[in-house]
């Protein structure tokens, strides 16, 4: 066989490997609550909690710790407030499935889908899980990056407010095609 459409083929492989590896869940959770309201709140819990993982990251608090009690306690907090901060990640990855899920019902009720808009929509996807298996991975070996996990959090609330432009206007279009008809 050609060595390029080898290159190509392995290329194309590892790829989908890697989108495959990242659309996993990293946690395995057991099956979620199906009351609404629950529902609706796990789909705001990014930004409903953001100044509370923000709180619990405060290096001030870390700091007071230190110096008035014993070093195990201080690290155990510590420990304690990484894995509030994982889950928090794990939450907004959530919110962005759900979101990403909403992109993809929209392009396939839209007309005006191209192929541009589908690689963006690619773009967005690698740009996320890229962000946050980086700010995981700080995360879980002990480092504190909050402006990435503010830029993220932002990412996937410009993503949900978009989302809603775009719904806004197909509920539009639709609304006028059916008076028309």
């Amino acid at each position: 066989m050609n060595p390029s459409l080898l290159l190509f083929a392995g290329s194309l492989a590892a790829v989908l490997i890697f989108l495959v590896w990242l659309l996993r869940d990293p946690r395995n959770t057991a099956t979620r609550a199906t009351d609404p309201l629950a529902a609706e709140e796990l789909e705001r819990r990014h930004v409903t909690y953001f100044p509370q993982v923000l709180r619990a990251l405060a290096a001030e608090d870390i700091a007071y710790l230190a110096s008035r009690c014993a070093g195990d306690l201080s690290s155990s907090v510590r420990k304690e407030r990484r894995k509030i901060v994982l889950a928090y990640l794990a939450f907004l990855r959530n919110d962005f499935l759900k979101l990403w899920q909403m992109a993809n019902v929209i392009a396939k009720m839209s007309q005006k889908v191209g192929a541009a808009q589908e690689i963006e929509r690619f773009r967005l996807i690698l740009v996320f899980y890229a962000r946050y298996e980086l700010i995981r991975f700080k995360f879980q070996f002990g480092f504190t990056p909050v402006p990435e996990l503010g830029s993220l959090s932002d990412f996937v609330g410009s993503l949900a407010l978009r989302l809603d432009i775009a719904m806004k206007e197909l509920s539009e279009r639709a609304a006028l095609t059916s008076s028309q008809a």
